[in-house]
C-alpha cells in the first residue's frame, strides 16, 4: 500500500492507503473526520464537498492518492464553536438546513462559490448549486444564506 501526505485542515497527516481508497473514506475512516458525507458516492449530490487546494471538490471523485502533496479542508477546518465561518453563521441566520445532512458539503461548496463570485446574484448562486442536493429545504434559504454570506465574506477574501 503506498503512503500518502495530504495535508487536513492544516495538520500535515502521512498514511498508508489501499489505491482505491476514496478521498471520502480516507477523511472518515482513516482521520475520524466525519462531517464529509457520503451521500451517494456516484458524485451526484455533493453532501462530500471538500476543498483541494483551495478549491471545492466532491471526495467521492477522488482518490486519496491523487490528493498525494495536496492540501484539503473540510468543514471541521473552517470555524469554531466559538467563532463560525462567516458562511456557517449565515446558514445559520437565515434557517438554511433542516436535516443538516447536506449542510457541511452546500458550506464548502458555497464558500468556494462566493470566493469565485462575490458579487454573485441568485441565479449564479442556484447555477453554482446544482451539484448538491437537500432534499429537505426546497433552496430558498440556502439561497439566500449563500448571498448574505458572500457579502458578510468579502472582508475575509
Amino acid at each position: 500500500m503506498p503512503d500518502v501526505t495530504i495535508t487536513v485542515n492544516g495538520k500535515r497527516e502521512v498514511r498508508s492507503v489501499e489505491t482505491r481508497t476514496l478521498l471520502v473514506h480516507f477523511l472518515r475512516e482513516q482521520l475520524r473526520l466525519t462531517g464529509t458525507h457520503v451521500g451517494c458516492d456516484t458524485s451526484q449530490c455533493g453532501a462530500c464537498v471538500v476543498h483541494l487546494d483551495g478549491r471545492s471538490v466532491k471526495s467521492c471523485a477522488i482518490l486519496a492518492v491523487q490528493a498525494n502533496g495536496s492540501e484539503i479542508t473540510t468543514i471541521e477546518g473552517i470555524g469554531t464553536e466559538e467563532q463560525l465561518h462567516p458562511m456557517q453563521e449565515a446558514f445559520r441566520e437565515h434557517h438554511a438546513l433542516q436535516c443538516g445532512f447536506c449542510t457541511p458539503g452546500m458550506i464548502m461548496r458555497a464558500i468556494d462559490l462566493a470566493i469565485r463570485h462575490s458579487e454573485a446574484d441568485e441565479t449564479t448562486v442556484r447555477r453554482e448549486l446544482e451539484g448538491n442536493l437537500c432534499r429537505c429545504t426546497g433552496y430558498q434559504n440556502i439561497v439566500a444564506a449563500i448571498l448574505a454570506g458572500a457579502v458578510a465574506m468579502r472582508p475575509h477574501v
